[in-house]
């Protein structure tokens, strides 16, 4: 268009230019005359040649944004790279302009069918990785990578569950980038010189080739994502494309088929007759439910959990109860293996769990919840369980929500349909989930005001809001469920267990969820034990009661319900509990050990990596963008706010090099390839 305008123009100006005779004629005024319509000619010459020399530096402008992007959000991080990993973002760099030069140089052709291609193809790829990336950064601090998009197997299904709880911050995010792909197509085509030779052509066919070496080429996209926020997009998509083809990648662990071994029929040890209900909920932090009862007169009382205060006043409390991991596939593992998270993929798809030692002790068990087992091949794990009652999400709701799972009011009265058909003494699992995001809440009874589903960073304290009165409606349907297990005829004989499988995160250290850290906020949960008398002897309910405040981990929770099976001491046993490196809490503890936290496994392939270490109160941490280890004092810094460095933790940076490798950041190695390389010591 640009070009037919400036060839009319000087065609024009040369029909209006003097005959030789008239020149003749009129010399003198002539002269003037051409001069004024000459300058104009060379005003559009300049022009064309300016457009001739300068209008490709206009395809380098989208990598100039994307960069100028990049800066604006991790500056600081980028400023520190250094040796291979500034090579790698220059590389970057050059994927980049390569995709971007040449999308925009096909789409802005004057004519054709293609430059349409070409330009939908800008604007919605444009669109979706910059402010795909702009969006998934307020949210957790890091790029959208590979391993985040593995996450689970529904990506689809949680993806529109997320715009469905923040359409409107997502449409914020992807409206710039949406305008500006437009508006450089638009001066693309008034500015870039087009011409008919053979480079010129095969630059705009070489386009799609672009696209799709951008879905396959490696990137720098896992620990310091020393690449460009749009190169890791790219890449995190053509791995999931390659996921759904059935092409298996090495980021992908999800927990896969169990092969435990076949026990011994064994006897349980003598003593009180008791059953388990083991009530397990999901993403409960430790401040959001009332583990001790509140002291008399506190003002505050139990917000959170109110019903289950009220059902269960004489429940024993473990105020210092943590999670070693914040996903729930890690955190099931080790709750019903007692294995630490860093044991090998295969010894945790090969460890007997609380269920096959009931079984092998003719305790008869359950394992019911309402979690999704479509999500991230849940039902593997679990299909084989040697339980004569067991659901998931879809059996009790078949449009229960990936994410979600199922109403938990409704585990609930599945529980409460089949609980007393089972043989005494029982084990039994009630797994409730609709505290997982995006939280399930009654309008009707949500007293936690303001609250908000947006994710925004100033919407924080709302969402959290919003957070807690998802705990409140679920606090009714499980202390219902603890009601209906008292006033039966099973209530006296049944000991209640309950945690949480991790914690969940409100920014306090930038992380929003869960996985993203082993900071407190999301390993540190709720607790307790509920005994009817007679169900402990007096030296259990004594060292219980002395476990109150003391550290504890959900590597204490197979040691402590074996016990209460009559189980701990079996001999036929011995092998399996040698594996385990925490202690019955019905025994007086053995003194602190060293134990490992992390959400990177051989049996859950981490989206966002981080690692640590805690022997009683200090705890060791890193993620994926540090450099070195932080130490914290859990009890005196509960916030994890002052890091006394690494030599405050003792030996245990020593210990966690071993395991891991070195602080994260500098080490890029699956961690199930380095498992095992430290056991636990107690000192």
């Amino acid at each position: 268009m640009f070009r037919s305008k400036v060839l009319n123009e000087l065609r024009a100006a040369e029909a209006d230019a003097p005959s030789p005779s008239s020149r003749d004629a009129g010399r003198g005024s002539g002269r003037a005359a051409g001069a004024d319509r000459a300058a104009p000619r060379a005003r559009l010459r300049a022009l064309a040649r300016a457009r001739r020399r300068y209008g490709r530096l206009f395809l380098s402008v989208p990598l100039l944004l994307v960069v100028l992007v990049d800066v604006r959000i991790r500056g600081d991080r980028l400023l520190d790279l250094s040796g291979k990993h500034v090579a790698s973002y220059l590389g970057a760099m050059i994927e980049s302009a390569a995709l971007w030069g040449l999308l925009l140089y096909a789409a802005s052709s004057r004519r054709g069918a293609y430059r349409w291609i070409a330009a939908l193809l800008f604007v919605a790829l444009a669109t979706l990785s910059l402010g795909g990336q702009l969006y998934f950064h307020r949210q957790y601090a890091t790029y959208l990578n590979l391993d985040a998009t593995l996450f689970g197997t529904s990506l689809a299904a949680s993806l529109f569950g997320q715009l469905r709880a923040d359409g409107e911050h997502f449409l914020r995010a992807v409206l710039p980038p949406l305008v500006l792909a437009c508006a450089l197509v638009w001066m693309g085509r008034r500015i870039v010189p087009q011409r008919r030779t053979p480079w010129a052509r095969a630059a705009r066919l070489a386009a799609p080739a672009a696209v799709l070496a951008a879905l396959a080429l490696p990137c720098s996209y896992r620990t310091v994502q020393a690449s460009t926020p749009d190169v890791i997009y790219f890449h995190a998509i053509g791995g999931l494309l390659k996921e759904l083809v059935g092409v298996q990648t090495t980021a992908q662990v999800r927990p896969g088929l169990r092969t435990p071994p076949a026990l011994p029929e064994v006897t349980p040890a003598e003593g009180p007759r008791r059953n388990v209900l083991f009530l397990l909920t999901e993403s409960v932090r430790a401040d959001a439910s009332c583990s001790a009862r509140p002291a008399t007169g506190d003002a505050g009382g139990c917000r959170g959990t109110p019903r289950i205060d009220e059902a269960t006043p004489g429940r024993l409390p473990l105020t210092q109860m943590r999670s070693n991991a914040s996903t729930t596939a890690i955190g099931l593992a080790v709750l019903w293996s007692g294995l630490q998270p860093i044991a090998t993929r295969e010894a945790l798809h090969t460890a007997p769990l609380l269920f096959d030692y009931a079984d092998a002790a003719g305790f008869d068990s359950a394992y019911w919840t309402s979690h999704h087992m479509m999500f991230a091949n849940s039902r593997l794990y679990v299909q084989d369980l040697p339980v004569t009652h067991q659901c998931g999400a879809t059996e009790l709701d078949p449009l229960a929500d990936i994410d979600l799972g199922a109403d938990d009011r409704l585990l609930t009265d599945r529980v409460a349909s089949e609980i007393l058909t089972l043989r005494e003494p029982f084990f039994a699992v009630a797994h409730f989930g609709n505290t997982h995001v995006p939280y399930l809440v009654d309008p009707e009874d949500a007293p936690f005001q303001p609250a908000l589903e947006s994710k925004a960073p100033d919407d924080n304290e709302a969402y959290r809001n919003f957070y807690l009165n998802a705990v409140r409606r679920q606090d009714a349907a499980i202390a219902e469920l603890i009601r209906f297990v008292r006033s039966a005829p099973i209530g006296d004989r049944t000991v209640i267990l309950f945690t949480s499988d991790h914690g969940e995160a409100f920014r306090e250290h930038s992380q929003l969820g869960h996985t993203g850290s082993i900071l407190d906020e999301e390993i540190r949960v709720p607790a307790w034990i509920d005994a009817p008398p007679g169900t402990l002897t007096v030296e259990e309910e004594s060292a219980l009661r002395a476990a109150r405040d003391e550290l504890v981990f959900h590597t204490d929770v197979t040691p402590t319900v074996l016990d209460l099976m009559g189980l701990w001491d079996e001999p036929a046993f011995a092998e399996y509990r040698a594996a385990m490196v925490g202690h019955s809490l019905l025994r007086p503890s053995p003194g602190p050990a060293a134990l490992a936290l992390t959400n990177c496994t051989g049996i859950w392939g981490c989206a966002f990596r981080n690692w640590g270490m805690m022997r009683g109160r200090m705890k060791l941490e890193s993620r994926a963008w540090d450099t070195t280890w932080h130490c914290y004092d859990v009890l005196a810094d509960p916030g994890e706010q002052r890091d006394l460095g690494p030599a405050a933790c003792g030996d245990l940076p020593r210990l966690a090099d071993a395991i891991y490798g070195g602080p994260a950041g500098k080490v890029d190695v699956p961690l199930h390839l380095r498992a095992g390389a430290a056991g636990p010591r107690r000192d």
